[in-house]
């Protein structure tokens, strides 16, 4: 019996020295990055790879060029790729040779990919100009919300979506999330614009959640309903879908968001949510049209890491070592 108490002791000792060992180790990151503005320093061009010159590279803070830019991150994508821009591509021309003031870029910001993701970015620069396609590159991996930060942070447009390589929702589907961030902008009054005023539209696959548990593979189900408790409990309710990968932003939301987001990989949605609310910025949730794409990086693995993301987000902005600058 006695060594039965000593071994128990023992037990407790040790689940005690790694809670500590994990305590400190989340408190001494979230110091880290109490600084979050410079992650990575921006380089302050982007490189035409026709004629090899140097073109200025924007800022955030800078005002709008283009009606809409379009940031995509790419992390070993280059398979997806191509069919995801063909289509993003001819739908934002076809809007451009209709309406004269529908002017668009699309970034793709390559986040340290091993494969050919870089060259064929660069073949759509050629093809469609440095003006209309830029390509930022990374050099090392450092997650989605890295990437998509980043892209952020040079985008010339007057509202801001982010979408995936993966093409898994429809391009189209933007204009859901435009209508729906007029008319809450507008609120009546005329001669706004849309650039200056806050608004988040957060694409939604909440409509489909019950199609998706019968024909997705039980580990992502397994993730989405535990990370949706998760989620409530870090970020707090408003919504049901954070992890949709087609957002817009207008430039005067995407200015306080992206200049204040820490987290760099799965979990930055949820930070985007958290400090939405910290801004009083609205939040739009609209159902758009998904579909699964082979080839997702998400996996088993990534359940420690969004877990950990999360477990971070929380010390670091309930204890105050991440301020908010307003």
């Amino acid at each position: 019996m006695e060594l039965l108490w000593t071994i128990a002791e023992l037990f407790f000792a040790l689940i005690l020295i790694v809670a500590s060992l994990f305590l400190s180790a989340m408190f001494f990151e979230a110091y880290r990055r109490r600084n979050n503005n410079k992650h990575i320093d921006s380089p302050a061009f982007f490189e035409d790879p026709t004629s090899l010159k140097q073109v200025p590279c924007p800022h955030l803070v800078d005002p709008a060029e283009k009606y809409i830019s379009l940031i995509i991150p790419a992390f070993n994508e280059e398979h997806r790729l191509p069919a995801a821009l063909d289509e993003t591509i001819d739908y934002l021309d076809k809007r451009a040779a209709m309406d004269k003031s529908f002017t668009y870029e699309v970034l793709i910001v390559d986040d340290g990919s091993a494969d050919g993701t870089k060259r064929v970015a660069f073949d759509y620069v050629r093809k469609n100009s440095v003006d209309n396609v830029r390509v930022i590159l990374l050099g090392r991996n450092h997650g989605k919300g890295e990437a998509i930060r980043k892209g952020m942070l040079h985008a010339r447009g007057e509202i801001l979506l982010m979408l995936d390589a993966d093409g898994a929702t429809k391009v189209n589907d933007l204009e859901k999330l435009e209508i729906a961030s007029a008319e809450d902008t507008k609120d009546g009054k005329s001669g706004f614009r849309i650039a200056d005023i806050p608004v988040a539209a957060f694409g939604s696959r909440a409509h489909l959640e019950e199609k998706a548990l019968a024909t997705r593979k039980w580990y992502r189900n397994f993730l989405m309903k535990g990370f949706h408790i998760v989620v409530l409990m870090a970020a707090g309710p408003g919504i049901r879908d954070t992890q949709c990968g087609f957002k817009m932003f207008t430039r005067a939301a995407a200015r306080k968001l992206f200049t204040n987001i820490r987290l760099k990989r799965w979990c930055f949605d949820v930070e985007l949510v958290f400090l939405c609310k910290q801004f009083g910025i609205p939040m739009l949730e609209i159902s758009v049209n998904w579909s699964e794409i082979p080839g997702s990086k998400v996996n088993l693995l990534s359940i420690p890491n969004m877990l950990w993301e999360l477990a971070l987000m929380s010390v670091g902005y309930r204890t105050r070592l991440w301020k908010i600058s307003y």
